[in-house]
């Protein structure tokens, strides 16, 4: 190779590289603009998050959520009677729950929390007893 034909390689890679960085520079002014954008959306976010949270009733935290009164009604239902097989729809009429099939899916849902964490058995199928 020649000096001629090294410098020609020379500017090839030189215009290379200057186009490379142009379109670097391109891309770092949109990520520049795109930045700038969200972190001014997350600004908004913020406030009003701290707007509402004021504005909001302050919530009284001494009752325990819906879920966990459920979970304590089925327990103890299961401690008042160790012995006793039940079926969900049998706790939802001992319990004054409401039968719809819907709510009785829910409370087979925790029946089966419940045999997991080792506090129920299923002596038969749809069936719970506490486990002793």
């Amino acid at each position: 190779m020649n000096i001629t034909e090294l410098l020609a390689d020379l500017q090839v890679q030189y215009d290379r590289t200057a186009t490379r960085a142009g379109e670097l520079r391109d891309r770092i002014e949109h990520l520049t603009s795109a930045l700038a954008e969200t972190e001014a959306r997350l600004t908004n976010l913020a406030t009003t998050r701290k707007i509402i949270a004021e504005l909001a009733p302050a919530r009284d935290d001494t009752e325990p959520p819906e879920t966990n009164s459920a979970y304590q009604a089925i327990v103890n239902a299961f401690n008042q009677h160790p012995d006793q097989e039940f079926r969900a729809r049998d706790l939802h009429e001992l319990l004054h729950m409401p039968t719809d099939e819907a709510a009785v899916n829910v409370t087979r849902a925790r029946l089966g929390r419940l045999l997991r964490q080792g506090f129920l058995t299923q002596p038969g199928r749809g069936r719970y007893q506490k486990r002793t």
